[in-house]
């Protein structure tokens, strides 16, 4: 027998605010628990972008030049993520990067100089969904690149991001980790949903099917990093995405050694 939810004083008081009783009307049938974990969601949220502006504050006075890449498998939330991590920083200094496929001229240079040109300036911050390691999972599971081409990928990487910390970027690595049964969820989401449709691509509909060589390359690319003893992986269980912003926003903040006391 499930335990039955039960409010305490402090939790009936959250729910008797605006926020709180809007949380609840939004979405039927109604669910205080649900609501009640939203609201503390939203205002957990506030704190850490607060704390992002006071980040990025510290970051243009310093100078300072930051990446932060988010990965994941399809429909795994990373643009949300970035969405609520950006969404009250000032959008001079920060850049969101979610490249297309190579041009034709951009096939025939070295493979990381496309990503290099969106690197950052001084005082910048730059969000990359989806960043070079395109080539470490997407591209050989679904053969947009040849074997030897994910091969010298893998060997050089790591280097790649040891000259761009040594250069004195900050890099920070996150992973979105969902469940197969979640994604199918999602994608289900995406095709019944007139304004999300779009976002559905041919790489999407097989990546159901091809699950399990997904998770063979994502593998791959772990161990390839533990090999390169630099910059290590955050892999954050993103089933459910409030969990997951929440998450990648306090491992950004903790992996950039802002002042804190700054007054934004």
């Amino acid at each position: 027998m499930e335990e039955q939810f039960k409010l305490t004083q402090e939790d009936v008081d959250i729910l008797n605010t605006n926020k709180g009783i809007k949380a609840i009307l939004s979405k039927e049938p109604y669910n205080l628990e649900r609501a009640l974990r939203y609201v503390k969601y939203e205002k957990k949220l506030k704190k850490l972008q607060i704390e992002l502006i006071r980040l990025q504050s510290w970051a243009i006075e310093k100078n300072e030049r930051i990446i932060i890449i988010f990965e994941g498998r399809d429909a795994a939330g990373k643009g949300g993520a970035i969405r609520r991590a950006t969404e009250r920083m000032n959008p001079r200094h920060l850049r969101i990067v979610a490249l297309p496929k190579p041009s034709q001229d951009e096939k025939t240079q070295w493979y990381f100089q496309r990503y290099v040109n969106q690197f950052p300036k001084a005082g910048e911050i730059v969000f990359f969904d989806r960043s070079w390691y395109n080539r470490a999972v997407v591209e050989p599971v679904n053969g947009f690149c040849t074997p030897e081409e994910y091969e010298i990928f893998m060997e050089q990487v790591n280097d790649f991001e040891r000259m761009i910390t040594a250069s004195g970027i900050r890099l920070v690595k996150i992973y979105m980790s969902i469940s197969k049964k979640e994604q199918a969820k999602r994608f289900e989401d995406i095709k019944n949903n007139p304004l999300k449709q779009w976002k559905m691509t041919e790489v999407d509909e097989r990546a159901q099917e091809l699950w399990d060589v997904y998770t063979e390359y994502k593998k791959k690319m772990f161990q390839n990093t533990k090999k390169g003893t630099l910059l290590p992986w955050k892999i954050i269980r993103a089933n459910r995405k409030t969990y997951a912003r929440i998450a990648s926003i306090s491992h950004i903040l903790k992996s950039i050694p802002y002042d804190k006391n700054k007054k934004i």
